[in-house]
């Protein structure tokens, strides 16, 4: 079974959001609690399971920078669970930012069950260490209160960074998300008018020497 990525809602004090984005009005599971928050990534987000993958469109077609997550997902297929999948950032083609030295073209920021629980960071970072897939950077992680975010996007340099995630550092179920994961995206990362990314002439960022 496929299944699409939930749609993320926008953190109140955003200010990347645009007219047909949704704010989260419910903050109630995040007040006092564990989270994390990961670098919010310009790229594709894709889906990848034991059998195949997919961008967040469930019929997406082909694209060159998907030509070779399809070497990815099957060199790790074999890994994955029947039923599961891992959720994650196509980086290879380059969108609005221009990544130099980035640890990987693909990038995991979730980890979902076959019961549609999405797993707590700590087993998810576990499960990509065994299926060699390296992780989003994690910005920070503590107890979230009433200035989190303020304080955590306030030292971001959005010239180079899209944004941020904020996630529930515990477990979640799929029907929860939406009271569980929300983002905060740069003013203007969006403009007006650009042409989508895909009927673009097709730019590979570039990955890390190291």
């Amino acid at each position: 079974m496929r299944v699409k990525y939930p749609r993320t809602l926008h953190h109140p004090m955003s200010p990347g959001v645009q007219s047909d984005d949704k704010i989260a009005s419910d903050l109630g599971a995040f007040e006092g609690a564990e989270v994390v928050i990961t670098e919010k990534m310009d790229g594709e987000n894709t889906t990848l399971y034991a059998d195949g993958f997919h961008a967040r469109s469930l019929d997406s077609g082909r694209h060159p920078s998907r030509d070779w997550l399809a070497r990815f997902q099957a060199e790790r297929g074999y890994l994955i669970p029947p039923g599961w999948r891992i959720c994650g950032e196509n980086l290879y083609a380059r969108h609005a930012l221009a990544y130099e030295d980035l640890p990987a073209y693909f990038l995991g920021f979730s980890v979902w069950n076959d019961a549609n629980d999405c797993l707590s960071w700590d087993e998810t970072l576990a499960r990509f260490t065994d299926w060699n897939v390296e992780p989003v950077r994690t910005l920070w992680r503590g107890t979230f209160g009433p200035t989190t975010v303020l304080d955590v996007t306030g030292e971001l340099n959005l010239d180079q960074v899209e944004g941020c995630v904020i996630r529930l550092a515990s477990a979640f179920q799929i029907s929860n998300f939406q009271r569980s994961v929300m983002k905060w995206v740069r003013p203007g990362h969006v403009q007006p008018g650009a042409q989508h990314w895909s009927k673009c002439p097709m730019i590979p960022n570039g990955l890390s020497k190291a």
